[in-house]
């Protein structure tokens, strides 16, 4: 029996700086996000939170898309898979490693306050077909725009 690998990250939480987007020789977008996400822990008596910051990587239109609607302090939902690199550090030192979460979706939700719209009406949809390069990825959306409702969830 043979037993399938599972590579599946959903993470939930604020982006720490804005987008940056760049795009390769080939034009092919690449957008890279910087996440963070609050775990709760007890110490002594008190419930203390602790910031997880990640890597988020954006490819082809969904990059595009993301640099456009999200800035920092914006909530998102990334889902995705994780990436494991290594390269050879620029000023010869040795090699460098870095885990990063390649997004397959990113919905955003509702602008912090103080930043004008207060809604996540921004909708983008992307039909056109994938980048040769770029992983296969799923539309970027709004949080909750098209998603099932409670009678629809089959648990």
């Amino acid at each position: 029996m043979s037993v399938a690998n599972v590579n599946v990250v959903v993470i939930d939480g604020n982006l720490t700086q804005d987008p940056e987007l760049r795009h390769l020789g080939s034009g092919t977008a690449v957008c890279t996000l910087r996440v963070a996400v609050n775990s709760r822990r007890k110490v002594g008596e008190e419930w203390v939170d602790k910031a997880n910051y990640f890597n988020v990587t954006v490819w082809g239109k969904r990059a595009e898309n993301a640099a456009q609607y999200l800035s920092k302090g914006r909530p998102v939902t990334v889902e995705g898979r994780l990436d494991w690199r290594e390269w050879e550090a620029k000023d010869g030192s040795g090699k460098r490693q870095a885990v990063e979460i390649v997004a397959n979706t990113v919905r955003y939700g509702p602008k912090p306050q103080g930043s004008g719209n207060t809604g996540s009406s921004e909708t983008t949809t992307d039909n056109s077909p994938q980048e040769e390069m770029a992983p296969e990825v799923d539309d970027f959306q709004p949080a909750g725009a098209g998603s099932a409702s409670e009678e629809d969830i089959p648990f």
